[in-house]
């Protein structure tokens, strides 16, 4: 068996449950993972203030974060940024301005926190996101210009994300800013997530393995969703959870149990 040393896992639909938990099997094996030297870390869409609800869970045993979809890889323990990648502020205001005109909600995240208009907080059932509005209630900034916040926070944002209300909505972005100077991903039901050109999950993986000087060989990747994909091929060894889209469990060298049932649990089991 290969020997892998760094364990990268996507958070939504893959760590945590489809209630947004991370259960106590699943939090043991990756403690025990740490403390037989493997690194593990965490490579998500998600910003540093969207992880307050599970420092508890992930303290002792994930050090790491690959953030923002790869924009910003993080120190936990030091609570320092390894490296940040973020937008010109003309573009993100593009796609924001484009994200008020659709009608869909506009999420802002930064190197510090994340920000968005009360009213589309209020309506995260409207566009698929139900399941995070208490998340965004008590850690996200209200903002009434979306903007105005991120001109104030130029050389910050990192990430954009537009919520749409349904998939002819969704596709319509995808084709109306299909040459704007960003990468582009699919995520949840009806988001697409912006990053700086070259910014990937893909690219944050990269970065986490030389700053822990292994290789991509030797690290294995776990996700569920078409944003895992280019960390999924980059990865020595790619799982995709159960829960996992199909095109996602084409590409997988692995498929293993979905989130609610411990598929973490699975590959740590096998693989570590």
């Amino acid at each position: 068996m290969a020997a892998y040393r760094l364990l990268a896992l996507d958070m939504d639909g893959t760590l945590l449950t489809s209630d947004k938990r991370i259960t106590p099997r699943t939090r043991e094996a990756i403690r025990d993972a740490a403390r037989r030297g493997v690194a593990v870390a965490l490579s998500t869409g998600r910003a540093i203030n969207e992880l307050s609800a599970y420092r508890d869970d992930l303290s002792g045993a994930v050090r790491y974060a690959s953030l923002l979809s790869g924009g910003q890889v993080y120190d936990m323990d030091r609570e320092a940024t390894i490296r940040a990648t973020t937008f010109k502020t003309q573009t993100a205001l593009a796609i924001a301005r484009h994200g008020i005109a659709e009608d869909a909600m506009v999420h802002v995240l930064t190197t510090s926190t994340t920000a968005a208009c009360p009213r589309d907080v209020e309506r995260m059932d409207e566009v698929g996101m139900g399941v995070y509005q208490q998340m965004f209630r008590s850690i996200c900034t209200l903002v009434s210009d979306v903007p105005a916040f991120i001109q104030a926070h130029e050389g910050e944002v990192c990430k954009v994300n537009l919520y749409h209300k349904d998939q002819q909505s969704r596709r319509r972005t995808f084709e109306l800013l299909s040459q704007i100077d960003a990468q582009m991903a699919f995520a949840e039901q009806t988001s697409i997530e912006f990053t700086p050109v070259g910014v990937t999950k893909a690219v944050g993986l990269q970065v986490l393995c030389d700053h822990l000087g292994c290789t991509l060989a030797e690290c294995i990747a776990v996700g569920d969703a078409p944003n895992d994909t280019d960390a999924l091929q980059a990865a020595g060894l790619s799982v995709a959870m159960g829960n996992a889209t199909d095109d996602v469990k084409e590409l997988a060298d692995v498929i293993v149990a979905d989130n609610d049932h411990d598929g973490i649990v699975e590959v740590i089991e096998r693989f570590l």
